[in-house]
């Protein structure tokens, strides 16, 4: 005669409890990584896949277009529009640089020297972001005009003839249709890109800091050397890649300020995408080498400036 079987204990309700708490804290960050998740697959991965797929197309708006693995369309963009990669490059690389050169003094004052005036004037940094980008190129347009007062009054001090010879400009009585001009436009239009990330990485500075250092007889110059600049390097890194990245794909200043001789990457696209009959699949492959150059330049540069905590 076998032995009566003894019936499992049930779990306790406190036990359910923590179960039901443990799984359901085990979903909640896929949760709520889900809508960045998501937004990434719609609006970045399935754009670059099919980039990717259109730029290896050949074909033509009438006809439609094929994958056919034309790898042409690629050594097209090098060997056809080498000159416009490099103004991109160029233009890009030397407004960031200035928006840096004019935009870390200009943090700095308003972090240390701001006081009780710090929001007024960062309203003021940010006040012109709230009118189109568009308009505001627009109106550098008319004032950088030949008939313009700017170029007027830089004429008659004869700024323009230095300007000349330092090549900014190809003659003494013409701003716009420049490298000048399409530089100037892209530095106005996003200088706020750079200040931001840097009034925010100096504000966290402790002013202690700045009152040990003085105490120690340090200099003015070499307080901001050992101890300013290196703690506000996030955001000198936040703050180029900020405005080099949107920078490099810009083409609306080159497009407003500059002239046939200042065309960058971004406005062969927009030619080759929707002039062009045979051109979308060119264009796609611009589109590509453009973000895969930006985004090695971006790791090089996060990797040697020590910040790859930022990515």
């Amino acid at each position: 005669m076998s032995a009566p079987t003894v019936p499992a204990a049930l779990p306790s309700a406190p036990a359910e409890e923590a179960l039901a708490h443990r799984k359901k804290r085990n979903v909640l960050p896929y949760v709520l990584l889900a809508p960045g998740v998501l937004w990434l697959i719609v609006f970045f991965l399935i754009p670059i896949i099919t980039a990717v797929s259109a730029s290896v197309q050949t074909g033509s708006l009438d006809m439609g277009f094929n994958v056919t693995w034309d790898w042409s369309n690629y050594s097209t963009t090098f060997s056809k529009y080498s000159t416009e990669v490099w103004h991109s490059l160029e233009y890009s690389v030397a407004c960031t640089v200035i928006c840096l050169i004019l935009g870390y003094p200009l943090a700095y004052f308003i972090a240390f020297r701001g006081g009780r005036w710090k929001n007024l004037l960062m309203a003021l940094v940010i006040a012109p972001a709230f009118t189109s980008f568009l308009i505001r190129t627009v109106a550098w347009e008319t004032i950088l005009s030949d008939h313009g007062w700017v170029t007027r009054v830089l004429m008659d001090l004869k700024v323009t003839n230095v300007m000349v010879h330092m090549g900014l400009l190809t003659n003494s009585h013409q701003l716009l249709n420049t490298p000048f001009s399409v530089i100037f436009g892209m530095v106005y239009n996003f200088l706020p890109f750079t200040v931001l990330p840097l009034y925010t990485s100096l504000e966290k500075i402790d002013s202690r800091l700045h009152e040990a250092s003085a105490d120690l007889y340090c200099s003015g110059l070499r307080t901001w050397r050992h101890v300013t600049w290196p703690l506000s390097l996030p955001g000198v890194v936040g703050g180029t890649l900020l405005t080099f990245i949107p920078a490099v794909g810009d083409y609306i200043n080159a497009y407003m300020l500059g002239g046939p001789n200042t065309h960058v990457i971004g406005s062969v696209i927009e030619n080759e995408a929707l002039r062009d009959v045979f051109g979308y699949p060119v264009a796609s492959a611009m589109g590509v080498m453009l973000t895969a150059a930006t985004l090695i330049i971006v790791l090089t540069y996060v990797k040697k400036a020590g910040s790859e905590d930022l990515l």
